[in-house]
C-alpha cells in the first residue's frame, strides 16, 4: 500500500493511500484530508469511490481517542438550527418526539452538516418511505403526518430534541446549548456502530439501504 499526495509527497494534511476494492479486487485510491474543526478538534475525511464497481465509501475520523458519547440539543427556534452537527459512520441519531431514530448500518456515510440539514435528510427518507407504503393506509397516513412535522421543525415552528449517541465517540453536536455526557458501557454496547427502516407501530416497512430510520414512537431519556 503506497501513500502520497497530489504532488507525489508525503503530506500530513492531505494523502492518498492505494488498496484493493474489498468488492472488485482492483486498485482503490483512498483519500484523506486533515481538517480542524472548531471546538472539537483535528478531524480527519477519509473518501473513496471504485471506478471500476462502483463501490463508495466516507467518514469522518476524530484524530484524538473519544469515550463514548451522547449529545443533546433541544431545537426551540432557528438560531439552533444552524448547530453543527457531526455524524459518524457510527453514530445514531434519535429525534425522540417524531419517535425516529437514525441507526448506522453496513454502508453509511459519515457527514458534516447542521441541525437542520439532518431534519432535511430524514424528511427526504420518510417522503420515499411514506410513497412506499401508500397502499397501507395507517402507516401513509403516519407518513404523511411526519412530513408535516418534520416540515414545521425546518422552519423553526416546532421545538424538538435531538440526540446523537457514538460509541466510538466520533461524532457531536457543536452548539453552546448542548448538554453531553459519556455513555456506560452498557449504552454503548447497545449500539450499531455499523442506516432506513420505516416502522410504524403494527405497521412496518423495510428499506435495504444504508441507514435505518424508525419512527416507532420510542419514550427516550
Amino acid at each position: 500500500m503506497s501513500t502520497e499526495n497530489d504532488s507525489g509527497n508525503e503530506s500530513r494534511d492531505s494523502f492518498e493511500t492505494r488498496t484493493s476494492c474489498p468488492l472488485c479486487h482492483e486498485e482503490l485510491v483512498v483519500k484523506w484530508q486533515g481538517d480542524e474543526i472548531p471546538y472539537f478538534g483535528e478531524v480527519m475525511y477519509i473518501t473513496t469511490s471504485c471506478s471500476n464497481c462502483g463501490f463508495r465509501f466516507a467518514d469522518t475520523m476524530i484524530m484524538t481517542q473519544k469515550d463514548p458519547v451522547r449529545f443533546e440539543l433541544m431545537v426551540e427556534g432557528l438560531e439552533d438550527l444552524n448547530a453543527r452537527v457531526i455524524r459518524s459512520t457510527s453514530g445514531t441519531i434519535r429525534i425522540p418526539d417524531l419517535g425516529i431514530d437514525v441507526e448506522p448500518g453496513s454502508v453509511s456515510e459519515s457527514y458534516i452538516t447542521n441541525i437542520e440539514g439532518i431534519l432535511e435528510r430524514v424528511r427526504s427518507v420518510v417522503v420515499t418511505a411514506t410513497e412506499w407504503v401508500k397502499d397501507e393506509p395507517e402507516a401513509h397516513e403516519r407518513g404523511l403526518e411526519l412530513q408535516g412535522l418534520l416540515e414545521k421543525a425546518i422552519q423553526g415552528d416546532l421545538p424538538l430534541k435531538v440526540i446523537i449517541e457514538d460509541p466510538l465517540g466520533n461524532s457531536a453536536i457543536i452548539s453552546e446549548k448542548v448538554i453531553s455526557r459519556t455513555l456506560s458501557a452498557e449504552e454503548a454496547a447497545n449500539l450499531h456502530s455499523g442506516m432506513i427502516v420505516f416502522d410504524v407501530d403494527s405497521s412496518e416497512l423495510e428499506m435495504d439501504s444504508s441507514e435505518k430510520v424508525e419512527p416507532i414512537g420510542n419514550d427516550y431519556k
